[in-house]
């Protein structure tokens, strides 16, 4: 018999895992580029590029080490929620494409507060396993994956 208790929280932390991959597929990036047959303008584009990319998501994403880093989730009587120290619990609407694998759940969200500019951009989040303790991660994959209405706007 399910429970009717929709009541869920969750918090994670920085991982390991994720600062690996980043830091690897940057380095992969940049080998790329730097093989690349093009003139050196477009090469130290290139090259730009992936530095600004790095100061840009290390760490609000990777690190979460910004106040603006999504760092806990929950779910209420009144919808999903997301936490950042900036900002404190601000209700969101879960997108379908978000998924929920036993490695990692990629968890993407619209923001229902603030100007309508952002509240047409679309965030996600990466929380690998290694984040949460492995029961809170299961669970957090159970309540994405079977939780009523999970793509309904908050109320």
């Amino acid at each position: 018999m399910s429970s009717r208790n929709d009541r869920f929280e969750c918090r994670w932390q920085r991982s390991r895992a994720l600062l690996t991959a980043y830091l690897g597929a940057q380095l992969l990036a940049l080998i790329a580029v730097f093989l690349l047959d093009i003139p050196l303008w477009a090469k130290t584009v290139g090259v730009l590029l992936c530095v600004l990319h790095g100061l840009h998501c290390l760490h609000r994403s990777i690190l979460m080490s910004d106040e603006r880093a999504y760092t806990g989730l929950r779910r209420d009587s009144s919808g999903w929620q997301v936490w950042s120290e900036r900002a404190g619990w601000q209700p969101v609407q879960l997108r379908p494409d978000s998924m929920a694998l036993p490695p990692i759940v990629v968890l993407r969200f619209r923001l229902m507060t603030g100007h309508w500019l952002a509240r047409r951009w679309v965030r996600s989040i990466c929380i690998p396993a290694d984040a949460m303790a492995p029961d809170l991660h299961r669970r957090l994959r159970l309540r994405l994956k079977f939780s009523r209405n999970r793509w309904a706007a908050p109320e």
